[in-house]
């Protein structure tokens, strides 16, 4: 089988030099450019020993927040076929989205035509059917990359290219996000267990247009109060989602959304928000969920945008890891999250990616 780059995932014939002196899993690139582009992720697996190249944790030395672990080596970055059409960032080395990057502190929200509504709609629900594909791998132990394979395979099956893949260098299809993990997770090694919560985030590139969604789900047997976390985190966004109308402020949701995950002893994160997307991954209007924030913009029909709390059992803070994607809590208390793609109708609001 035809090796292929960790960094773009074209055919590739370089190895790592260090990897192969230490005896570490082969790291492959097809370019030197490739090669200096992902070294400040791929040099992490050189503080490994050979003895431990397999179902490791490659930050020995850094204090995690909670009792969650990254579990390496990450599985190769999984190939797309040419035939499947993909965004400006998938094969570049840097995995820089140029055509967002120029839309960069624009407040302009896009109204969609009926044209690329009608691509909207389609592509939200291909999205759907790829995370109702990863959510019937959730049992106690499947290894979050087993989770990613599976969402990999269903966007191929539906000719679509994983959003996540590559954008500014993420290495995995989808997002797998374990108890303090907030967002961002990257797939690994890590075996669900018992009494876990794990949001999948599913997002996929068709015809030109993205979509984007995600669930948490609940493994095997979770305590009372996850489960209230859970559905608390599910009650915010739908309750959110009632007020999208032509005329609704963007900043009011976090209102709405504070006061549910308040009222119950949750917080709300900051960092991290809803977004515009269409033709972009991200886009205008940012969508903060938390009270009183400055969100610009006012719904107006045509805008497509996603609602995606992310509500805490403790602190609203949070941090990362040395991955420079994981997000977690800063107290270690786990975290839930639900996502929705909308669209602003004339006389309220469409849910693309909603259940069948």
């Amino acid at each position: 089988m035809t090796a292929i780059c960790q960094t773009c995932s074209k055919p590739a014939t370089l190895r790592c030099p260090t990897c192969i002196k230490k005896g570490l899993p082969d790291a492959h690139f097809c370019s030197q450019e490739c090669f200096k582009s992902s070294w400040n992720l791929h040099k992490l697996a050189h503080s490994l020993t050979p003895v431990a190249a397999d179902k490791h944790n490659p930050w020995t030395n850094y204090r995690y927040t909670g009792s969650l672990r990254p579990v390496y080596p990450l599985s190769p970055k999984r190939a797309v076929p040419d035939s499947i059409l993909k965004p400006d960032y998938a094969l570049d080395p840097r995995g820089y989205p140029k055509s967002e990057m120029s839309m960069r502190g624009s407040t302009k929200i896009q109204v969609l035509t009926p044209e690329e509504i009608e691509k909207m709609r389609v592509v939200c629900k291909l999205g759907r059917e790829v995370l109702e594909e990863g959510a019937k791998m959730i049992k106690v132990g499947t290894t979050t990359d087993e989770i990613d394979r599976v969402v990999h395979d269903a966007c191929m099956e539906r000719n679509c290219y994983p959003s996540p893949l590559n954008y500014y260098n993420f290495p995995k299809s989808c997002c797998t996000s374990v108890n303090e993990v907030i967002c961002h997770g990257i797939p690994d090694q890590y075996e669900l267990q018992d009494g876990d919560i794990c949001n999948i985030d599913v997002s996929v590139y068709h015809d030109g247009f993205h979509s984007d969604l995600n669930e948490t789900y609940l493994v095997g047997s979770v305590d009372e109060n996850g489960v209230k976390l859970v559905k608390n985190a599910r009650r915010c966004l739908d309750e959110a989602i009632k007020l999208v109308k032509p005329g609704a402020l963007y900043r009011d949701l976090g209102n709405t959304i504070s006061n549910i995950a308040e009222s119950e002893g949750f917080s709300v994160v900051r960092t991290y928000c809803g977004h515009g997307i269409n033709s972009l991954f991200h886009a205008a209007p940012n969508v903060p969920h938390y009270a009183k924030n400055k969100a610009v913009g006012v719904m107006k029909p045509g805008h497509c945008f996603t609602i995606e709390p992310m509500i805490s059992e403790g602190v609203w803070q949070d941090e990362q890891w040395p991955d420079g994607w994981t997000a977690v809590t800063r107290d270690g208390k786990r975290s839930a999250q639900f996502e929705e793609t909308l669209l602003v109708t004339d006389d309220g609001v469409e849910i693309l990616t909603a259940k069948f």
